[in-house]
């Protein structure tokens, strides 16, 4: 038994705490895409284009397609953990094209205690910050680096777990048993949760079609904003801690999975609508003002 608890151990200790996989993001990036109004689209696509990655995005899209590049995109933020360019505290000078070169680890979640009270994370605050850096802001790099920040953030939201319990960090510190995962049967719930949308490598017409049947069938969501995002995440957290015991750790059973999966499609596809719902509001804003010539251009 000791060689396993050994294993489980190291298992909670490297866990990244991460959101969504990339997969989660781009299905969210792409439901936003196919449902933003067409200058939205040409706003988003023309600022994308002034960021430094965007060679890189397309290489990984498989063709010049914006709506595929944007879906990338929307992964940035979580590929620069591992990006030697970027930092936790940058006290170097920003990269050229990078207004900002800090991975902003604690941008990605928002901690609460059962009783309510707010901890570490800056989640709701920043995607509120962000949205405003977008809106009015005359500089096209920045426009072009908080976008992908934008896209990732309000993904993010839409996973309970990013607004979840300091006491187990989110779900990062509790263990669960997935006898039905081969592969991985011993995770940490934050983690088995992260990879509900399916394998992180999902792109081009697979992720079109799961896109697709993510929205089969659903209603678009009322738009709101932030804060009701993180309502509706924080409403569903308790409900989402497995209840049954399996052999070491609480159990991931035929129950609880196909629940999780029906709440993370939910998610995936209403945090896609708002999105693409918060973009179309930005533009449209961007348009009544005087915005600088490159942004403008393509609408």
């Amino acid at each position: 038994m000791r060689p396993l608890l050994i294993f489980l151990l190291t298992v909670l200790a490297s866990t990244d705490v991460l959101a969504w996989n990339a997969a989660g993001h781009r299905l969210s990036a792409i439901i936003a895409w196919q449902g933003m109004a067409p200058e939205t689209r040409a706003c988003v696509d023309a600022a994308l284009r002034h960021h430094p990655d965007h060679g890189r995005w397309r290489e990984k899209a498989g063709a010049d397609d914006s709506a595929l590049i944007f879906a990338e995109a929307s992964t940035w933020p979580d590929s620069i953990r591992h990006d030697p360019r970027f930092a936790e505290e940058a006290a170097t000078s920003p990269l050229p094209g990078f207004p900002d070169i800090q991975r902003h680890s604690d941008w990605h979640y928002v901690d609460f205690d059962h009783l309510g009270k707010r901890g570490r994370g800056q989640l709701d605050r920043q995607i509120v910050a962000l949205t405003e850096t977008v809106r009015t802001t005359p500089d096209i790099a920045r426009i072009a680096w908080a976008l992908p920040w934008l896209a990732h953030l309000v993904a993010d939201l839409h996973q309970p777990f990013h607004a979840g319990y300091p006491v187990d960090h989110g779900g990062n510190s509790l263990l669960v048993e997935d006898p039905a995962d081969v592969r991985r049967p011993f995770v940490s719930l934050h983690t088995w949760w992260d990879d509900l949308p399916g394998k992180s490598g999902l792109r081009g017409k697979r992720l079109r079609q799961k896109a697709g049947a993510l929205l089969a069938g659903q209603s678009p969501p009322r738009q709101g904003n932030e804060a009701l995002w993180l309502r509706e995440s924080r409403a569903l957290l308790p409900s989402l801690y497995p209840e049954n015991a399996g052999s070491v750790a609480q159990l991931i059973d035929a129950t609880y999975q196909a629940r999780a999966r029906e709440i993370a499609d939910r998610r995936i596809s209403e945090a896609g609508w708002r999105l693409g719902g918060l973009l179309d509001t930005i533009c449209r804003q961007r348009v009544s003002h005087e915005t600088p010539r490159e942004f403008r251009r393509q609408q």
